[in-house]
C-alpha cells in the first residue's frame, strides 16, 4: 500500500510560510509521497515560490508537482520551477518520474493541462487562428501526457494535472466556465494510456470525486474543495 498525499491551489503568498509549514507538520507519518496539483503561487511571483520552497523543504517525503495557471501569470514559471527544485521538488510538464516505496514502484506523469471544454460542449480546432491555437495547445499537452503515461513502468501510475480531464469533478462550478476548467482531450489521453488515479486542482467550487469517460478514478484536490492542508489516498 502506498499512501499518496495530495493538494492543489496552495496559492502561496509572501506571508504564507508559517501556515503552510504548520499544515504539513507530521506529514511523513501519514503519507509516503506528496503531490502538488498546480497553482503553487498566488500571483506567479518568484518570491512566492521561494516562500513555498522554504515551507516544504525537509518535510521528509518525495514531492512531485505540476504548475498551474496562476504560476504562469507573470511569466516567471521557470523561476518558480527552479525554486521548487531547490527544495527537492520534482516539477513535471509533459514528463514523468518514478519512485520506489516499500518495494512498490510508483510512476507519476504530469502536465498543467489546459481548457477547451467537454464532449458535446467543447471548442474545436477550426476557424480563427486564436481558436485553433487554443485547442492545439490542449491537444499537444494531452498527447504528451498520453505518451508519458504509456511509457512509465510503475506498478501504480498516477496522472497529475492542474486542469480537469472530466466534467464530473466540476459540479458546483458555473456551466459557463467549464471550457476554462479543463478538457475532455486530457481524459481521452489518460483512458488510452491507462492510470490508477488522476489528480487535479483548479476547480475551487467543484467536487472531489469523479471519473474519466473510461472509468478511471479522478480526484479534485483543490484546497478549497478538500478543506484541509492535504488529503491522503491509499493505493495498492
Amino acid at each position: 500500500m502506498i499512501r499518496v498525499a495530495a493538494v492543489g491551489d496552495l496559492h502561496c503568498r509572501g506571508n504564507s510560510a508559517g501556515t503552510l509549514r504548520e499544515g504539513l507538520k507530521g506529514l511523513s507519518s501519514h503519507a509516503d509521497v506528496l503531490l502538488l496539483a498546480g497553482d503553487l503561487t498566488l500571483h506567479g511571483g518568484a518570491r512566492e515560490a521561494q516562500v513555498l520552497a522554504g515551507a516544504i523543504v525537509g518535510i521528509g517525503l518525495p514531492i512531485i508537482a505540476v504548475l498551474g495557471n496562476h504560476d504562469y501569470h507573470l511569466g516567471s514559471q521557470e523561476d518558480i520551477r527552479k525554486a521548487m527544485e531547490s527544495a527537492g521538488v520534482c516539477v513535471l510538464e509533459g514528463t514523468g518520474t518514478s519512485i520506489d516505496v516499500n518495494g512498490t514502484r510508483l510512476s507519476v506523469a504530469g502536465t498543467k493541462g489546459f481548457g477547451g471544454g467537454f464532449a458535446g460542449a467543447s471548442g474545436s480546432d477550426f476557424g480563427e487562428p486564436e481558436m485553433k491555437a487554443f485547442i492545439r495547445h490542449t491537444k499537444g499537452l494531452a498527447l504528451r501526457l498520453e505518451e508519458t503515461l504509456a511509457r512509465l513502468d510503475g506498478d501504480l501510475r498516477i496522472a497529475l494535472l492542474h486542469y480537469s480531464p472530466t466534467e464530473t469533478t466540476l459540479q458546483g462550478e458555473r456551466l459557463e466556465i467549464y471550457p476554462f476548467m479543463g478538457s475532455y482531450l486530457l481524459g481521452v489521453a489518460i483512458d488510452r494510456a491507462g492510470a490508477d488515479l488522476v489528480l487535479h486542482g483548479h476547480a475551487h467550487n467543484g467536487n472531489e470525486k469523479g471519473l474519466t469517460p473510461g472509468g478511471i478514478h479522478v480526484r479534485n484536490v483543490a484546497r478549497p474543495v478538500i478543506r484541509h492542508p492535504y488529503i491522503v489516498y491509499p493505493l495498492g
